[in-house]
């Protein structure tokens, strides 16, 4: 059972290095919650393979330094499609 989690745990690091993914598109695609890629890619992955973790770790930084500015953006196009819901209701 262990070998499974650690051959997952480098899937995923090689899949956002690849992709250059988030955590939550990582874990939508392995059917996964985003706290288990988390903890396999900072915890398990330093362990396991730490240059894939360096390079992973960048990728998750920059993901990190933009999550506010897509977050505005989400809220952003939340209410835009409010706002035109309410035009073609009129």
């Amino acid at each position: 059972m262990k070998g499974v989690v650690e051959e997952r745990a480098v899937e995923l690091g090689e899949y956002i290095l690849e992709n250059k993914e988030t955590v939550r598109a990582a874990a939508k695609k392995f059917g996964i919650s985003k706290s288990t890629v988390h903890k396999d890619v900072s915890q398990r992955l330093r362990k396991l393979n730490p240059a894939l973790y360096s390079e992973v770790k960048k990728i998750l930084d920059i993901n990190k330094s933009q999550r506010h500015i897509r977050g505005g953006l989400a809220t952003k196009n939340k209410y835009l499609q409010i706002s035109m819901a309410k035009k073609t209701d009129r």
